[in-house]
């Protein structure tokens, strides 16, 4: 029976896991899409900028709100959620993979299910815990995080018009493998960001927890209830994800160039010949 309402909470966390990544990803996935830009674009150093003849265009995206802007004009309101259905299959299996395999890596070192037990691991044991669950749950939804980006960093004219004929192209040109175009970098990503995103998740909740303790007892109360409250599990949270998003974004570029050039560098290179053979006929202007 024990075993049993272990294995019901874990896929209760899961689920709850997937649900809250599937409302995040829909409010976000316009930021994500800014982001995403700006993390694959390669002018003004390319060599798509000397083909033009113009040494000193600047990037296309400079800032958020002209990136903003630049989107909606081009592409309209679709555009800022281009890539989200993807985003969408690769964010509910892989909050639910996480947190499935969270919960168990921790029962198992604290040799106890219970939430109250697991804040009792050593800070190495939290953050490996969330290192190796991440990698799990990068692993089985891999795929669609690389839809995604290339879906999210195309713009106007579209390379893949939709998930399905990118798919099929991928699987044509590389085979099942292309699918996993990038996994190294993003597994070197992940690693270090997910288990600083659970480690210091943990940390913050034990802080909490202590300053509840503290909180009470100079109140001369007689509870001695250091449970967190819902704005305190959220500051907790935003602290973590912030935290560990600012130190591994520069591994989240390099991923995302990965994954963007490994499938698409045979499209970039005949529309690179395409536009050379262009210009060497263009008639030359008097002007």
């Amino acid at each position: 029976m024990e075993e049993k309402g272990q294995l019901k909470r874990a896929l209760t966390e899961a689920t709850a896991g997937a649900i809250a990544g599937a409302i995040s990803r829909m409010v976000t996935s316009p930021l994500d899409v800014i982001k995403i830009r700006f993390q694959v674009q390669l002018e003004p150093t390319s060599s798509w900028t000397l083909l033009q003849r113009e040494l000193y265009k600047p990037s296309k995206y400079t800032g958020i709100l002209q990136a903003a802007k630049d989107i909606y004009l081009e592409e309209g309101l679709p555009g800022f959620w281009r890539g989200n259905v993807p985003a969408l299959l690769m964010y509910m299996p892989y909050t639910a993979i996480q947190f499935m395999v969270l919960h168990k890596l921790k029962s198992f070192a604290a040799g106890s299910s219970k939430t109250e037990d697991h804040l009792q691991l050593s800070p190495y044991l939290s953050y490996l815990s969330g290192a190796l669950a991440g990698c799990a749950a990068t692993v089985g939804s891999y795929p669609f995080d690389l839809l995604r980006t290339i879906l999210a960093s195309q713009g106007e004219p579209k390379v893949y018009s939709s998930m399905r004929s990118a798919f099929v192209d991928i699987i044509k040109t590389r085979g099942a493998r292309g699918l996993y175009a990038g996994l190294g970098p993003t597994l070197v990503e992940i690693i270090p960001y997910a288990g600083l995103q659970f480690g210091t998740y943990d940390t913050c909740k034990r802080w909490m927890m202590s300053w509840n303790r503290y909180r009470l007892s100079n109140l001369s109360s007689s509870r001695s209830d250091d449970s967190l409250s819902s704005f305190q599990l959220f500051l907790c949270g935003f602290a973590a994800g912030t935290f560990s998003k600012a130190v591994c974004h520069p591994l989240d570029v390099v991923k995302k160039r990965f994954q963007v050039i490994a499938i698409t560098q045979e499209v970039r290179v005949l529309f690179l010949v395409f536009q050379a053979i262009f210009y060497l006929h263009a008639p030359i202007s008097s002007d």
